[in-house]
């Protein structure tokens, strides 16, 4: 009886989790917009599109699907950031 399974890099988990985290940051640094903790929110926010951004750099090197997919991650966490949502006054 075959076994099917799918060899999944532990490198490719692990940019799969710095994605996750990037865009769970930006939501954070949204919702505190406002708060007293803005200012640490926007400072977890830039630190996260530095990571985002040096990953897209790196994962060139491990071919063009796991860099776009980071590109889309740097793209998603940027319009989280600009893009206001809130309806007009």
């Amino acid at each position: 009886m075959p076994l099917f399974a799918a060899a999944v890099s532990p490198v490719l988990c692990l940019l799969g989790l710095v994605q996750v985290m990037a865009v769970a940051t930006a939501a954070a640094s949204r919702i505190v917009q406002g708060t007293r903790y803005e200012t640490a929110g926007q400072l977890a926010l830039l630190a996260a599109l530095a990571v985002v951004g040096g990953l897209c750099g790196a994962t060139v090197r491990l071919g063009p699907d796991s860099a776009a997919a980071c590109a889309v991650t740097l793209a998603l966490v940027t319009m989280i950031a600009v893009v206001d949502v809130s309806p007009a006054r």
